[in-house]
Parts: structure tokens; C-alpha cells; sequence
């Protein structure tokens, strides 16, 4: 806790850490991720229904991860990010959160005479519903999320259980033009949202905001 900058920071951990039943280690690397600003911040990040459908997922789901434990060479293929996340699938599972759950990677679909890959299945305990990952290895396009909108309502209409809920989807992706995102889920009738992923820790800013909100939702 001494790295902390602020009794504000150093509270959110405690609590955090408590809800995600977090070791050590655990908690060093939150804080070192900056944990706090990813669940705490802006959530342009994530559609209109993201937020209807689910009103606890700004505070689920990380708008940036960090995949150094990956070892990534300079140059690789979406195949070469999504084998290495495989092989240290553990480590990205908690770097995602504990509530997940890995399913398949690339999870066939079939929609009439045509079979599609889902780069990364889970399923999150909490919100009872598959999720989604496509793994991109460039700047998000808006087409990336037609692409990922089919995909889960695919997985809804075919593999969708009745106590289950709407599936989510979301888009890894390297870089992101933060205006382009938010045009792009204006329109999304989805559950959907655009994440960054680092391949090396940098840690920016810790935001100094209240935390009556997570107090909230961890009451619930």
C-alpha cells in the first residue's frame, strides 16, 4: 500500500482487493496496472446497451490491459497474440478479473452454410453470459464491431442457454482512435466495448475521483 499516491487510491485497492479475494502478488500487480483509473475512468469505452443491459460493467471490465508476462516479439500476427495468451491464459485471466471463465478459442459458430471463429470464448460467473474477446493487432476500425455484433448474436441465437443472459463482446485491440470508438458504439445495438492492450507496463495517472459508486456496487 505504500505505493499508493493518496488515501483515495489506497482505499479502492483495500476494497478491491477484498471483493477479488486478491493475494499479494495479486494486488501488487493492480496497483502497479493501474487498476484504479481502468475500472474508475471514462467509460466512453463501452456501448449504450453495454450499460443498460448490464449497469455494473463500467466497474467489471478494464478498458486497458497489460499483457508483458506475454513476451511478445516486435512484430506478430492476431495468431501469435492469441497463442500466447492461451499458454499464460491464468495470468490473462487475472489480469481480465476473476470472474471469467475460459471457454474455447477459436470458437466455431455456423450460421447457415458458413462457419465462423470466435478468437477467445469466456464466460463471467457474476453476469451469468458468454463474452467475447476479438483480438486485433491493429488501430480499431469500425468495422471490426459489425464483425463482433455477428458474432454474438450468433452465439445468442444458437448456444445461448434460457437462464443465461445477452452476450458480450469485446474488441483487444493495440490502438484506438478514441473518437472513432465513440462513433463507433453510438450505434451499436450490442453489448460491446473497445479495450487496449499494452504490452508493457505504463502507468499513467492515478484519477482522484469518489468511490461512492464501487462502495455501492460492492454492497450489492
Amino acid at each position: 500500500m505504500n505505493r499508493c499516491k493518496s488515501d483515495t487510491e489506497r482505499l479502492f485497492y483495500m476494497l478491491y482487493a477484498g471483493k477479488e479475494h486478491l493475494e499479494n502478488k495479486e494486488l501488487l500487480r493492480a496497483i502497479k496496472t493501474d487498476t484504479i483509473n481502468s475500472l474508475l475512468g471514462r467509460k466512453d469505452v463501452q456501448s449504450e446497451m453495454m450499460t443498460k443491459t448490464y449497469p455494473t460493467s463500467p466497474l467489471l471490465f478494464k478498458d486497458k490491459v497489460y499483457l508483458e508476462m506475454l513476451g511478445l516479439p516486435l512484430e506478430y500476427k492476431e495468431s501469435k497474440l492469441r497463442k500466447e495468451i492461451i499458454v499464460h491464459m491464468k495470468d490473462f485471466i487475472l489480469e481480465l478479473g476473476k470472474d471469467f471463465l475460459f471457454i474455447d478459442d477459436e470458437h466455431r459458430v455456423t450460421v447457415g452454410s458458413k462457419t465462423f471463429k470466435v478468437d477467445l470464448l469466456f464466460y463471467h460467473r457474476l453476469l451469468q453470459c458468454m463474452v467475447a474477446i476479438e483480438l486485433k493487432t491493429t488501430e480499431f476500425h469500425p468495422k471490426d464491431l459489425g464483425q463482433l455484433e455477428f458474432y454474438l448474436e450468433a452465439l445468442d441465437q444458437e448456444e445461448r442457454r434460457s437462464n443465461e443472459n445477452p452476450s458480450i463482446g469485446i474488441i483487444l485491440c493495440k490502438e484506438a482512435d478514441m473518437e472513432v470508438v465513440r462513433y463507433a458504439l453510438n450505434r451499436s445495438m450490442s453489448p460491446t466495448m473497445v479495450a487496449l492492450y499494452k504490452e508493457q507496463l505504463q502507468v499513467g495517472s492515478v484519477i482522484q475521483r469518489s468511490l461512492v459508486e464501487f462502495c455501492k456496487f460492492l454492497k450489492k
